[in-house]
């Protein structure tokens, strides 16, 4: 937003004008499938999703509820395994993680990148094979490092000066013996100082953040030289990731460049041959139709030929590659639906209006439109209507004036009280960053497959809000 307003951005000067992009629909009932899972479809107006029509399962599990297409999730994890078939593919779990996804993600051939002691303990109760794990963070304990190195975990990506003495001094108290028959392997996360054409909180490869070592200040190399001088440790090679929700490869390509320049170096002047290198991830999805995101194909073309081309230029052997797409697997498998409570038809400047339809969640289940200032699409799922379409907010029930799930959408203009709104692409980082404000029950994760559902998180219940409350009598 251009202006600021002290109630926050719903409040701005121009906030109650759709955006440029947004068009009325000449049928306000069809779907924008670019941005649904691939099972999708609208039967008289009723969403399904993996054959499952959204009012059956909310009149059975509830609203709100997130709806996960299994079916759309395998295959967006496959088409990335395909597309990367020479990288190691790591999905990322901060974007969501269940022992069913984990599960998932293992038999699709994928590995997984956790980066807390919550994402390791769910990974370890799926049963996924420990070496086939990357553990980041910017803050890991010694006792979740030791953890991490107790149970194999195939990569550490350290992030400071502080973690590479945890990491050594853990890594040196095993037996000899062990120490050399399975060495703790590290990856360095560098900071290449490049900044990805995306929100400023969540591009995280520019100088000024909290992640990585510095390439420009020399921490870099200086982090890397006393790793590989280290006993009892194998140094993998280098990590870089340049921030989320990126189209645009031209920020892969200059940090890239960097980095490979610096593992170059390394081989120069340290003598050390590193032999992998993670690209990050990133890699964006369509939440609405101003977003145009690339295919796994194509970027696998782009990148490996960036890679190929600096390698060539360095006379240096190209590393073996990875990368941790997180969002662009499970960002569009998942929808969530929501039920109608009340509406309000509400004048603006020059004689429009726009109608606000408050839902029974809010940014308790999805806090990016207030973090973010993310943008949604949204459909009505349970019925088909003859009304034009309206320009539509679709708020939640949280006492903030910021509490908006879809900042800006047309949908039907007799849109009322128990009908049933879905919200495309919620699968990434809404049940991850979901909360109990206002004491709210989070919503359950419901899989729909070949008609069946099947409960991955089951909804907290009163019981689980009242649970760590000791006060009580």
């Amino acid at each position: 937003m251009s202006a600021t307003h002290e109630a926050g951005w719903a409040h701005a000067s121009g906030a109650l004008r759709g955006p440029s992009w947004l068009r009325e629909p000449a049928d306000p009932n069809a779907l924008v499938t670019p941005l649904w899972s691939s099972t999708a479809r609208k039967v008289d107006g009723v969403l399904e999703i993996g054959g499952v029509a959204l009012t059956d399962l909310v009149a059975e599990h509830g609203s709100p509820a997130y709806v996960l297409d299994e079916v759309d999730f395998r295959g967006r994890a496959a088409a990335f395994r395909d597309a990367f078939a020479d990288y190691d593919v790591y999905y990322a779990g901060k974007a969501f993680l269940s022992t069913t996804t984990a599960r998932w993600i293992a038999e699709e051939g994928l590995c997984l990148d956790v980066c807390s002691a919550g994402e390791l303990l769910v990974a370890q109760r799926a049963g996924f094979d420990m070496a086939r794990v990357g553990y980041h963070g910017n803050n890991k304990t010694v006792a979740e490092l030791a953890r991490a190195v107790e149970l194999g975990v195939g990569r550490i990506i350290v992030d400071s000066f502080d973690e590479i003495e945890r990491v050594v001094a853990l890594a040196t108290a095993r037996p000899v013996e062990e120490q050399q028959a399975s060495p703790v392997r590290v990856m360095v996360r560098v900071t290449a100082g490049v900044e990805a054409h995306t929100h400023e909180y969540i591009a995280t490869a520019h100088e000024d953040q909290k992640f990585g070592f510095s390439i420009t200040s020399g921490d870099a190399f200086e982090g890397v030289s006393r790793l590989s001088a280290a006993p009892g440790v194998h140094l993998l090679g280098l990590h870089s990731h340049i921030g989320s929700q990126i189209f645009d490869s031209s920020g892969f390509e200059v940090a890239a460049r960097r980095v490979l320049a610096l593992h170059a170096r390394v081989v120069n002047d340290l003598g050390v041959v590193m032999p992998e290198m993670d690209l990050g991830g990133g890699f964006g999805i369509a939440y609405t139709t101003q977003d145009d995101p690339s295919t796994p194909e194509n970027l696998a073309g782009e990148m490996s030929e960036i890679v190929a081309h600096e390698c060539r230029g360095l006379g240096i052997e190209a590393p073996r590659l990875s990368i941790e797409p997180g969002r662009a697997i499970v960002g569009p498998s998942m929808c969530t639906v929501y039920t109608v409570g009340t509406v309000k038809d509400v004048a603006l400047d020059g004689g429009a209006s726009r109608l606000y339809v408050s839902v029974d969640g809010g940014m308790s289940d999805n806090i990016r439109t207030a973090l973010y200032d993310a943008d949604y699409s949204c459909t009505v799922a349970n019925r088909a209507s003859d009304a034009e379409p309206r320009l539509t907010r679709v708020v939640g029930k949280h006492c903030e004036a910021g509490d908006i799930v879809v900042k800006d959408e047309f949908l039907p203009g007799d849109v009322t009280a128990g009908d049933l709104v879905a919200v495309p692409a919620t699968g990434a980082y809404c049940r991850s960053m979901a909360s109990n404000y206002n004491h709210a029950l989070r919503p359950p994760v419901i899989a729909v497959r070949d008609g069946a559902t099947r409960v991955v998180v089951r909804r907290e219940t009163e019981e689980d809000l009242l649970a760590t409350d000791v006060g009580g009598a």
